[in-house]
């Protein structure tokens, strides 16, 4: 059993150093700014995951936001937020109902 604990952890460990290395192969750090930028929006469905769930850490969990909100909270990041707010609604990050908009648990 113990075994098997330290084996998940492992797992963790580098799935995380693993997503470390996707948003650094994606992001560059904005001289103006001083935020990271998106270079691209990664093609595949894993690496995008890892971004998407990059972006909506920067949603307050518990808050709502019109839509005009979250493009203004996205565009600090990349200027394709029509594309990257349907992803994360699609990949089920936040929730949407009557232009309202909300980081999911």
């Amino acid at each position: 059993m113990l075994n098997k604990q330290f084996d998940i952890s492992l797992e963790q460990v580098e799935d995380e150093a693993w997503a470390a290395k996707v948003l650094s192969n994606y992001t560059v750090v904005d001289k103006t700014s001083a935020l990271p930028r998106l270079k691209d929006i990664p093609a595949t469905r894993k690496k995008r995951l890892v971004i998407l769930k990059w972006l909506v850490s920067h949603f307050e969990q518990g808050a709502n936001y019109r839509e005009a909100k979250v493009n203004e909270i996205i565009k600090q990041f990349h200027p394709d937020c029509a594309t990257l707010r349907r992803e994360m609604i699609g990949y089920n990050l936040m929730q949407r109902e009557s232009g309202i908009y909300w980081r999911q648990n």
